[in-house]
C-alpha cells in the first residue's frame, strides 16, 4: 500500500501553440516541496492547500494571481476544499479582494457549519478572519495566466487550478480554485466552489476538475467519479467515463484522483493540461500534453 501520493493540475485547455516552459518546472518544484512535506507527516489537507496556495500565487494559471477578469473587468475568484473519509468541506464564490481563495475556503471548512460562502458574504467573512487583501488590483493581477487570448462572448474558456493528496495516514484531501471561464457575466459560478461537482474527497478517492464547469456541474463529476470506484470500477475507468459523458455533453477538460491504494489519475478531453504528480513509489513527472505526441 502506497505510502502517500499526490497529484496537481494548472488547467485544462493548454494550447500548443504557448510555452509552457515556466509551468513545467514550476510545478515539479511543488510536487517536491510536497513530497518531502508528505515524508515528514504533513496532513493531506495542509498539502493540499499549500499546493493550491502556491499555484495562485505564482501568477502562471487561471486563478489566484493569474485570474481572468468578468466581463467588467471585476475578479471573482472561488476555490473550494474537501477532506476524507469525513467528508467535510468549505467552499468561496465570487469573492473579491483577496488574495487566496483556497485559504477562505479552508477557514470556512474549519471555522463554520457551513459549506459554501459567496459574494460580499465571503469578503465579509475573510476580512473578519485577518486573510491577506488585494489592495491595488491592477498591480496585484497578472495576466499572465494564459488568458491573453481573445475569447468572445459566449466561448467558455478557461482555467483551473487543484491538487489531491493521499497522506501517510491513508487520509485524503482535494482542493480547487479559479477565476471561472474567460470574461463570464458578473456572478457566474462553475464548478470549482461546488462540492461534487469541482471538488471531492471521501474514504475512497480525492477528486479536482478543471474544464467547462458548467458540464461538471451537469454531471456531478467528481463525486461521480467516487461513486463509481464504490460501484467496482479501476480509478483509471471512473475518472474516464466522467469525462466521457462530459465529452458527450458537449463539454471539455479534465479530472485528477488519487485513490486510498495511492492509484493515481490525471486525465482530460482538451488538447492539453498542465499537470504534475508524485506516485506511490517516489516517480514524480510534470507534463502538459502526452509524452511523444
Amino acid at each position: 500500500m502506497a505510502r502517500y501520493a499526490l497529484v496537481l493540475h494548472g488547467g485544462a485547455g493548454a494550447k500548443r501553440k504557448h510555452d509552457y516552459s515556466r509551468e513545467t518546472p514550476h510545478m515539479k518544484g511543488l510536487v517536491e516541496a510536497a513530497r518531502d512535506r508528505l515524508a515528514k507527516g504533513a496532513s493531506a489537507v495542509d498539502v493540499a492547500v499549500e499546493v493550491v496556495r502556491e499555484l495562485e500565487d505564482s501568477g502562471l494559471y487561471v486563478a489566484g494571481r493569474g485570474a481572468s477578469p468578468n466581463e467588467l473587468g471585476q475578479y471573482e475568484l472561488d476555490a473550494s476544499i474537501m477532506t476524507g473519509p469525513e467528508k467535510h468541506a468549505g467552499g468561496v464564490a465570487a469573492l473579491q479582494g483577496f488574495r487566496n481563495p483556497v485559504e477562505v475556503a479552508r477557514l470556512v471548512m474549519d471555522k463554520t457549519p457551513h459549506v459554501l460562502l459567496a459574494g460580499e458574504g465571503a469578503a465579509l467573512f475573510a476580512g473578519q478572519n485577518g486573510c491577506a487583501r488585494i489592495e491595488d488590483p491592477e498591480a496585484w493581477f497578472t495576466k499572465a495566466g494564459g488568458h491573453e487570448d481573445n475569447h468572445p462572448p459566449g466561448k467558455l474558456a478557461h482555467g483551473t487550478v487543484g491538487c489531491v493528496v493521499l497522506d501517510a495516514d491513508g487520509h485524503m484531501a482535494a482542493a480547487t480554485s479559479t477565476a471561472g471561464v474567460f470574461g463570464k457575466l458578473p456572478g457566474r459560478v462553475g464548478d470549482t466552489p461546488i462540492i461534487a461537482s469541482g471538488t471531492w474527497a471521501d474514504a475512497h478517492v480525492a477528486v479536482s476538475g478543471t474544464g467547462t464547469g458548467e458540464y461538471f456541474m451537469l454531471t456531478a463529476a467528481t463525486a461521480q467519479v467516487s461513486w463509481r470506484v464504490q460501484a467496482g470500477q479501476a480509478l483509471q475507468d471512473a475518472v474516464q467515463a466522467v469525462l466521457d459523458e462530459i465529452g458527450s455533453l458537449g463539454g471539455d477538460g479534465g479530472l485528477i484522483a488519487v485513490d486510498r491504494r495511492g492509484n493515481i489519475s490525471a486525465r482530460y478531453n482538451s488538447e492539453g493540461m498542465k499537470r504534475a504528480v508524485l506516485t506511490g513509489d517516489g516517480e514524480i513527472r510534470s507534463e502538459v500534453f502526452e509524452p511523444g505526441a
